[in-house]
């Protein structure tokens, strides 16, 4: 091979190796449909919008993430326990449901609330209700949201197993896809009562939705995961970035204030609840 020829061959090869070196990096961020498809775009588009930027700025290569939303909590689950997207934001029970069908997703970051790690759900009754108290819900219908919801099944359950009220104490109970689901059908009439978030809760209500809460809970706020495929050094700074994000721009699209540390630990109570969840449908009552 002639000196020409192989300085041709070299030149090529560090060419083709330093367009790999500057490849765009392209990233698959998961989200299940708590809420409408559109409505789910539109909240997380801004913020993977800076989240790219900042992660380009660091790895001083382009960063492109799309947005996969699952049209169901399980498919959002499987798509992060087997690393069909890079990293996910969850609802709590989604993300033990997640870590238990794979113990190597990383946990990156938890929704701030104010500085806080907690938010409400609620549980509320048409506008024109008489029913002002939980105790009330005997003998009534109920929507609860999906049946791996956080608000939507474990926590509004175990609440109403604190007041005494288990499934064989309802009319009749269902289980719908989403939140808004939820608020609409009790604004319709079509049951007593239902559990949602408080911030669908809250939206609903300022677009004239007839309904009003009559009991709040505590939940913790959602965790944003990575794949356990993903590459540590992208994992690194993606965790880093997540708290770089202007919290202007999260608060607009999430009604969060940016993020917080998070340890599993802080989803030991959602644990809890699913774990005795059965209680609920075999009306084991705790008298003690």
């Amino acid at each position: 091979m002639s000196s020409t020829l192989v300085k041709a061959v070299c030149t090529l090869l560090a060419l083709s190796i330093s367009s790999l070196s500057h490849a765009e990096i392209r990233m698959n961020f998961g989200v299940y449909t708590s809420d409408k498809p559109t409505v789910m775009i539109k909240m997380f588009r801004p913020i993977l919008n800076e989240l790219e930027q900042i992660m380009s700025d660091k790895l001083k290569q382009k960063v492109q993430i799309r947005i996969q939303v699952a049209n169901n909590y399980q498919k959002g689950i499987d798509s992060i326990s087997n690393a069909e997207v890079d990293f996910s934001r969850l609802g709590p029970a989604s993300y033990i449901r997640s870590k238990q069908a794979n113990p190597n997703i990383k946990l990156l970051a938890m929704e701030s609330n104010h500085g806080r790690k907690f938010f409400y759900g609620v549980i509320c009754v048409p506008q024109s209700s008489d029913i002002s108290n939980v105790s009330q819900l005997k003998g009534k219908s109920f929507a609860f949201g999906n049946p791996l919801s956080t608000i939507g099944r474990y926590l509004s359950q175990l609440y109403l197993m604190q007041h005494g009220i288990y499934s064989d104490d309802l009319s009749r109970f269902s289980y719908l896809k989403r939140h808004d689901q939820v608020g609409m059908s009790v604004a319709a009439m079509k049951f007593d009562a239902g559990s949602l978030k408080e911030g669908t809760f809250n939206k609903l209500v300022s677009k004239g939705v007839k309904i009003k809460e009559i009991a709040k809970f505590k939940n913790v706020t959602k965790p944003w995961v990575a794949s356990s495929n993903l590459q540590k050094d992208l994992l690194i700074v993606l965790k880093s970035s997540l708290f770089e994000i202007p919290k202007s721009i999260v608060e607009k699209n999430l009604g969060k204030q940016g993020f917080l540390d998070a340890k599993d630990s802080d989803y030991d109570e959602i644990r809890k609840s699913i774990m005795i969840n059965t209680q609920f449908n075999n009306n084991i009552r705790n008298d003690s």
